[in-house]
């Protein structure tokens, strides 16, 4: 499996520069309860690769609490042949402890 680890500087300027799809594979009563502004929600309970958005010139990019969720939902999407590499090391924790906004 190919991963990209980002941080949390990589996920700040992608979403600024309109460059990266933001993932949020949290649960949705996590995810209602605070998330990076401008991600989109797909649990990973029900994670359905196909279910993902292509937007082009976006580079899909996986983010949930901390880093474990996300690798697994990378995992799902390159096993279903989908050229998605790139998650968020830190995920919500390291955004929220780093002091930036959270969308509700």
């Amino acid at each position: 499996m190919t991963v990209n680890d980002l941080d949390i500087d990589d996920i700040k300027v992608g979403l600024s520069e309109g460059s990266i799809l933001l993932v949020d594979v949290r649960e949705p009563h996590e995810f209602a309860a605070g998330h990076i502004p401008g991600s989109i929600s797909r649990p990973l309970s029900r994670f359905d690769p196909a279910d993902l958005p292509n937007e082009p010139g976006k580079r899909v990019v996986i983010s949930c609490a901390a880093g474990v969720r996300s690798l697994r939902a990378l995992e799902f999407a390159q096993s279903a042949g989908l050229d998605i590499d790139s998650h968020y090391l830190g995920g919500f924790r390291d955004w929220v402890m780093q002091g930036e906004p959270v969308e509700h």
